[in-house]
């Protein structure tokens, strides 16, 4: 059994791809907007009913990217959408609404058995991306986010964060190089319960890169039109930071 979401706008989402009632698979259904990819398992086949909205689709499609998801995409058009659809989408495999329980099946097998890469475990890509984790440590060159103890510092010197900060910061962290909506962060740092605007995320962001300072609040990155990001440090904007922190510490007298 394969673990499946369908994205979609339509009032009865069986009618989107009949096929798919037909088969064995867990279908998890959202609507098509950027939230609902916060709430999709990272173990998933995307459908994403472009039937009749391909600018909306295409628009996914690139946030997914954008947002370092590597969720395989399955575009379900009706035939007219083939003439617009090409490899910059990202997706795939393509169906239309009206495929057969055996096509389904088969182009689900193919997606499948393209995506069992080598797997890689979420501290090891971290790794590669400039952070470790160790003992509920996680470290990004001279930053030293402590989930134990939910303290965050620079250089050894304590960084003095509210509760959200932290919280954000860690989060941000935990997951380096990938773009989140302010949606999504305000999913999941302050919850479903949470009733503020994103306008929030916002302010946490900018009160985040204050405390981080000018040599580093580059590592809370913007992404235009889209959100929010961790950029780990190289080794020589590290060096370069260190040295400046060092000219301004305060000398002893």
């Amino acid at each position: 059994m394969t673990d499946l979401t369908l994205m979609t706008f339509a009032s009865n989402p069986a009618s989107v791809l009949p096929s798919l009632a037909l088969l064995s698979h867990r279908v998890r259904v959202l609507p098509m907007d950027a939230a609902s990819l916060v709430k999709m398992p990272e173990n998933t086949i995307l459908f994403l009913d472009a039937r009749d909205d391909l600018a909306t689709a295409k628009t996914l499609c690139n946030l997914i990217h954008a947002s370092g998801l590597s969720t395989p995409i399955v575009l379900i058009l009706t035939e007219g959408g083939f003439t617009v659809v090409n490899s910059q989408w990202g997706i795939a495999d393509v169906v239309v609404s009206t495929a057969s329980p055996a096509e389904v099946e088969g182009r689900l097998r193919l997606v499948s058995e393209r995506g069992n890469a080598p797997a890689v475990s979420a501290n090891a890509a971290a790794g590669d991306k400039g952070v470790t984790t160790e003992d509920g440590q996680i470290r990004s060159g001279d930053l030293i986010v402590d989930t134990n103890g939910y303290t965050a510092s620079l250089h050894g010197r304590p960084i003095d964060l509210a509760y959200k900060e932290f919280e954000l910061l860690k989060y941000l962290v935990q997951h380096p190089g990938r773009v989140f909506t302010r949606a999504q962060l305000l999913q999941e740092v302050w919850g479903y319960d949470y009733y503020g605007g994103t306008r929030t995320v916002d302010v946490h962001i900018r009160r985040l890169r204050a405390k981080l300072g000018g040599e580093y609040e580059h590592l809370i990155g913007t992404v235009r039109n889209v959100g929010y990001r961790f950029d780990p440090p190289d080794e020589e904007s590290e060096e370069s930071a260190a040295k400046s922190a060092a000219r301004n510490a305060p000398k002893d007298e």
